[in-house]
């Protein structure tokens, strides 16, 4: 089950019960199944705060993600910036929809077990969360 809260920010998500549908797909493509996911949209100053208390990092971020998934059930929580996601998607030229998508199947990524540390890593993420994109767009159509 996927629930959604926000902490800092008036932000709503639209569209739920198709996110939920998509993220559970890309879970099953990736031989998981999706446990108890929190996704929480926030902002700077409120995942910079989570960044320092829990990661003992002193910078802003898009994406904190923590893990408690056990085997191939996916569980954990998604602290997203609104803020971030949005100057992401300007210094991209993306528009704020595709930005969020894409972090947000960046977390459940993390969740299946996909690290961005190393080049090779973060070609491997992008090329996933290219091609999930890619899926929702067609579940779209």
């Amino acid at each position: 089950m996927i629930s959604y809260f926000t902490e800092d920010t008036n932000f709503k998500l639209k569209g739920k019960l198709f996110n939920n549908r998509w993220l559970k797909m890309v879970a099953e493509s990736e031989i998981c199944r999706i446990g108890a996911i929190s996704i929480i949209f926030c902002s700077d100053n409120y995942i910079l705060d989570v960044n320092i208390k829990y990661l003992q990092h002193d910078y802003f971020t898009d994406i904190i993600t923590f893990d408690y998934c056990d085997g191939k059930t996916l569980s954990g929580d998604l602290f997203i910036s609104i803020d971030s996601v949005k100057e992401n998607a300007s210094f991209y030229g993306a528009d704020f929809e595709t930005e969020l998508n894409r972090v947000m199947v960046h977390g459940i990524l993390h969740l299946i077990g996909y690290d961005d540390h190393t080049d090779e890593d973060k070609k491997i993420m992008r090329e996933k969360e290219d091609y999930y994109l890619a899926m929702r767009e067609s579940l779209l159509k």
